[in-house]
């Protein structure tokens, strides 16, 4: 099974670990909400480190 890893962003520019999933489709529309509710940046990473995708606020 693949993992998703969701980080965020301080307001140092160094990424925080919030969680890890296992559904992508979830784990990108928690990283969503999660975003546009606190007004800071996340990222999604694959089980190797690899970048899926940075979410805005």
């Amino acid at each position: 099974m693949k993992k998703v890893i969701i980080q965020w962003q301080d307001q140092f520019g160094n990424w925080q670990h919030y969680t890890t999933m296992h559904h992508q489709p979830s784990a990108f529309r928690t990283a969503q909400n999660r975003a546009s509710n606190q007004n800071r940046r996340y990222r999604l990473l694959d089980d190797f480190g690899n970048l899926i995708d940075i979410i805005n606020p």
